[in-house]
């Protein structure tokens, strides 16, 4: 048996995690167009009902749409949609589900691109400003990358730790965290097909091209080596590089 509101029908959530279910199914709803922007959600009572349980499962879900900014829940009254354009984060696009819902095209292309940017002036910044130990476990970060080749696998991992040591040296600790979001989340560089991060993973020779300018403190060349690094899996087999809808093929 399932539950109907406004012509939709939902499917009763099973005993196990019926909070994620209910999240999931208004997340997707609200995502969707069902409910657009301004427009108010059933009440808790009612979305107890349509889901068939019991109303702090359903309180919880709402509590989580309200931190990732698709929902107002108001005290006492009703529970108004948000346009994830003006209230979102980042975390909606990394939120598990969220990533296939969202109505963007290229959504995986785009998070390549934020992470080019923030990468190449994460490394100026680390030019610019790093210690010299900071310079000196970059360099170590660096030649342990390369002894893993010519395994992609071990080379992604050691790359993620090699950038993140790049990222402390900046100084920024907001790159920092957004940087832990693009590689921890569930949109993480990682979904990308390892054929699209081969020419990045591959180059040695340029990440070790950008720990020299790093250690020199040449900011600009850093600047420049960063951003040819992390753009080559974007411009790599065009424009489209994960597929004509931006989506990781199966």
């Amino acid at each position: 048996m399932s539950g109907k509101l406004r012509g939709m029908e939902f499917v009763p959530a099973s005993r196990s995690s019926v909070s994620d279910h209910v999240f999931a199914q208004i997340r997707d709803a609200i995502l969707g167009g069902d409910y657009l922007p301004g427009a108010g959600l059933p009440s808790e009572r009612d979305l107890a009902a349509a889901f068939e349980v019991n109303r702090h499962a359903v309180r919880e879900a709402l509590r989580r749409l309200q931190q990732l900014g698709l929902v107002r829940v108001n005290q006492g009254g009703a529970t108004k949609v948000l346009d994830w354009r003006e209230h979102a984060g980042l975390d909606l696009a990394m939120a598990a589900g969220a990533q296939d819902r969202l109505p963007v095209d290229n959504l995986v292309r785009d998070v390549l691109e934020m992470r080019a940017c923030l990468g190449a002036d994460a490394a100026r910044l680390c030019a610019e400003r790093a210690s010299r130990h900071d310079r000196t476990k970059i360099e170590e970060a660096i030649e342990l990358y390369a002894e893993q080749a010519p395994d992609l696998e071990r080379m992604g991992a050691a790359n993620i730790a090699l950038w993140r040591t790049i990222l402390l040296g900046s100084g920024n600790t907001a790159y920092l965290l957004a940087f832990n979001s693009l590689v921890g989340g569930a949109l993480a560089v990682g979904r990308v097909p390892a054929e699209h991060r081969t020419a990045e993973l591959l180059d040695i020779a340029g990440h070790r091209r950008l720990g020299a300018h790093i250690t020199a403190g040449d900011a600009p060349a850093a600047e420049a080596q960063a951003k040819a690094l992390l753009n080559a899996p974007v411009t790599q087999r065009g424009e489209h590089p994960i597929g004509q809808e931006g989506r990781a093929p199966a």
